[in-house]
């Protein structure tokens, strides 16, 4: 069964359009992948949305850096 790749996105747009934004950047903070991010990323420059998604821009922008970045040492 295959997972839908948007489905991340979905639900934290539904969070943005509630207005939870301390649930929207926490959620940003433990993003699955770089693509969902990136995904986030147009959905929130999208027009129509919450003025209050347009703060959390910075956040989706930093996270995708944190995540893109290659990692300081390996696991054992």
């Amino acid at each position: 069964m295959a997972r839908n790749s948007n489905e991340w996105t979905q639900k934290i747009m539904a969070l943005v359009k509630a207005g939870n934004v301390a649930a929207v950047t926490a959620q940003v903070r433990v993003a699955p992948t770089v693509a969902d991010l990136k995904r986030l990323q147009i959905a929130l420059a999208a027009p129509g949305v919450p003025a209050a998604a347009k703060a959390l821009q910075a956040e989706v922008a930093e996270q995708i850096v944190v995540l893109s970045a290659p990692r300081l040492h390996r696991s054992p």
